[in-house]
């Protein structure tokens, strides 16, 4: 399972014209899941994220999680984060995770972020969306589950 974790001012996804979710300040989270993860990925990653130190204190150094800061989380499922891009022209998704231990596992995420009392907006899962940002910094970190 992969995160690609941004910092950001604000944030938000469409689908088909339509706002499906916002934040403030805050993270947006792609995650990507492939065929390989299961349910210790998923809470293992959440709890990474919760911990994460990669906002300022008050000396302007990234020291603080986005629990210390009670920041929102924008997560949208991104499946092409798990392709396999390692050669050729074109990336391969042969470890893609299906859409049904996709969604699974990709709730399960959203479900641990949630019970740790934060803000979290989604995506809409499966369909093409649209997400707009700003992000701060930049300040952009991948992380592995």
């Amino acid at each position: 399972m992969k995160a690609l974790i941004q910092r950001v001012l604000e944030a938000q996804v469409s689908v088909d014209g339509e706002v499906v979710g916002r934040i403030g300040p805050g993270l947006v989270v792609l995650l990507g899941v492939s065929k390989e993860d299961g349910e210790r990925d998923a809470d293992r990653l959440a709890e990474r994220i919760l911990a994460y130190r990669i906002f300022d204190d008050e000396n302007g150094r990234m020291n603080r999680s986005i629990q210390e800061i009670g920041g929102q989380i924008l997560a949208v499922s991104q499946f092409t984060l798990v392709a396999d891009v390692s050669k050729g022209t074109r990336p391969s998704f042969t470890p893609v995770a299906g859409p049904d231990l996709a969604e699974k596992l990709y709730q399960r995420f959203v479900d641990r972020l949630i019970a740790a009392g934060l803000t979290v907006e989604t995506g809409r899962f499966g369909t093409r969306m649209i997400v707009s940002l700003h992000n701060d910094g930049p300040v952009t970190f991948m992380l592995e589950s």
